[in-house]
C-alpha cells in the first residue's frame, strides 16, 4: 500500500473517531489492556527476535527489552488512561459580547497524530492508549530495531478495534525504513502534529526536516545540585536513584554538580553507586575527593565532554562548583531544558534554584526520576516536551488536544 494511502485511511479514521462516545473509547482501552496480558508470550516471542540482532551491551538495549512484568505495567497504564476523564468537550472559557454572541472555548482533538520512535516498543501502546483517549487516530513509526515487537503490538491492539467494529487504521504502523520516515516528515494535509521520541539526533533530524508541526521531546541532559546547606543522607539516595533506576530513560541523572565546602561528603554520596558499577568522570577536586575512597577502576579524569551528555548508561559526570550562582551557569550552558535537581535545606537557595533554572521540571530534594506522565497522575505520557510552545514536561492527555471557538448568536451581521 501506498505511503499517502495510508495517510489518508488515518485522516478517514479520525472522522469516525470523532464520533465514537467516551464511554466506547474506555471500553476499548480496557480490551487492549486485557489483550496485551493475554497475549504476552506473543509480543515476547517478537521482542526476543529484535533482541537477538541487538548487541546486550548497547545502552538501547533496555529500552528495546520487553517482559511480562513490563507488559503488564503497560497494560495498568492503559486501564489508568481509561478511569481519567476524557480531555475531549471542554469548556475552557466562555462570554458573551456586547451584540449578545455568545463564545464558547472548547477542546477538540488535533486529529491525526505522528509518532517518531527508536528502540522503544512500549511506545506504541502508550501513544495508541493517549491517543484514542483524546480523539487522535496515531501514526507511528518504529526504529528497525524494534520491528518485529512493533507488528505484534499494533496487530494486537487492531484484532480489538475490529472486534469492536472501530476503523483499524485508528492506529497505523508505518514500515520501518527511511522511505518512511521522508513520507511522514512531509505529510501535509494528513497529520497535524508530529512527535519525535529518541536520541537527540532524531529530534535534531525530525525538526530541521519536518514540514507538518513538530513538538520536541528533548534529549535528558539532567542535572543534581548539592547544595552547601544539603543533606548527605538525601542526596545519595536521591543520586542513586536518578542514576540507576533505569539509566536509559530520559529522565535519569547524567551530572552531579557539587559545592566544593561538600566534597568531604562526596564519597559518601557516590558510595551506593559502586554496587551498580557507576562510571564516574570526575572533574580534578571531586577525582581527588574520590580518590581512594570509590573503586579506582570505576573513576576517570573529566573531560570537556563528560559535561552536556546525556549517558543513558552507567555513566555520570561530577562538576565542582565554589556557588549556587556557578551551579546555575554550568545548568544554564549544558542542560537541555527537561529536569533539573536541587539538594538543599536552604529555603532561599531553593527559591533561587526553581525561580532561575530554565527547566520543564525543577525539583528541590526529589529525585529527577519522577518526571513521568503517570507519576505526575497523568496517566501514560507521549514524550517530555522541552519546548515552551503548546506543551511542556510531560505530555498527557491534556497536551494532546487543541480547541476551537463555538459562537452562538441570533442573527447578528457585522457593520
Amino acid at each position: 500500500m501506498e505511503l499517502n494511502e495510508l495517510f489518508e485511511k488515518a485522516v478517514v479514521a479520525s472522522r469516525s473517531l470523532n464520533l465514537i462516545p467516551a464511554s466506547k473509547i474506555d471500553s476499548i482501552l480496557l480490551a487492549v489492556a486485557d489483550a496485551a496480558e493475554a497475549r504476552t508470550d506473543y509480543i515476547l516471542e517478537a521482542n526476543r527476535r529484535d533482541l537477538a540482532l541487538m548487541d546486550e551491551s548497547n545502552p538501547m538495549y533496555d529500552r528495546l527489552m520487553l517482559t511480562a512484568e513490563r507488559i503488564k505495567g503497560i497494560a495498568d497504564d492503559m486501564r489508568n488512561v481509561a478511569s481519567l476523564l476524557s480531555p475531549l468537550n471542554h469548556v475552557l472559557d466562555e462570554f458573551v459580547r456586547p451584540n449578545g454572541m455568545k463564545i464558547t472555548k472548547v477542546s477538540v482533538p488535533f486529529g491525526v497524530i505522528g509518532v517518531i520512535y527508536e528502540a522503544r516498543p512500549n511506545v506504541s501502546f502508550d501513544v495508541f492508549s493517549l491517543c484514542l483517549k483524546s480523539g487522535n487516530v496515531s501514526v507511528l513509526k518504529g526504529g528497525h530495531d524494534a520491528r518485529y515487537s512493533n507488528e505484534a503490538i499494533v496487530e494486537v491492539i487492531r484484532d480489538v478495534l475490529r472486534a469492536n467494529d472501530v476503523d483499524e487504521h485508528t492506529v497505523t504502523l508505518l514500515p520501518a525504513d527511511r522511505e518512511a520516515t521522508a513520507a511522514l516528515l512531509d505529510a501535509v494535509g494528513y497529520v497535524d502534529l508530529l512527535i519525535p521520541r529518541g536520541s537527540k539526533g532524531l529530534i535534531d533530524y525530525v525538526r530541521k526536516n519536518a514540514h507538518i508541526p513538530v513538538i520536541e521531546t528533548g534529549a535528558g541532559i539532567c542535572h543534581t545540585y548539592f547544595d552547601v546547606k544539603g543533606d548527605v543522607a538525601k542526596c545519595a539516595n536521591i543520586v542513586f536513584n536518578a542514576k540507576t533506576r533505569r539509566v536509559s530513560v530520559c529522565n535519569a541523572l547524567d551530572c552531579l554538580i557539587v559545592h566544593r565546602e561538600r566534597l568531604a561528603d562526596l564519597p559518601a554520596v557516590c558510595e551506593k553507586l559502586a554496587s551498580k558499577n557507576v562510571l564516574i568522570y570526575a572533574d580534578p577536586e571531586a577525582y581527588a575527593a574520590l580518590e581512594g575512597r570509590y573503586p579506582a577502576d570505576l573513576l576517570a579524569h573529566a573531560t570537556a565532554e563528560s559535561f552536556g551528555t546525556e549517558f543513558l548508561s552507567y555513566r555520570m559526570a561530577i562538576r565542582t562548583v565554589g556557588s549556587l550562582e556557578e551551579a546555575l551557569e554550568h545548568i544554564v550552558r549544558y542542560s537541555s531544558k527537561h529536569s533539573e535537581a536541587i539538594v538543599s535545606e536552604d529555603p532561599e537557595a531553593i527559591q533561587i534554584f526553581q525561580h532561575r533554572v530554565d527547566a520543564a521540571c525543577v525539583y528541590a530534594n526529589v529525585s529527577t526520576a519522577f518526571t513521568d506522565g503517570a507519576q505526575f497522575g497523568f496517566g501514560a505520557e507521549i514524550g517530555i516536551s522541552t519546548q515552551k510552545l503548546h506543551a511542556r514536561g510531560p505530555m498527557a492527555l491534556r497536551e494532546l488536544t487543541s480547541y476551537k471557538y463555538l459562537i452562538h448568536g441570533d442573527g447578528q451581521v457585522r457593520s
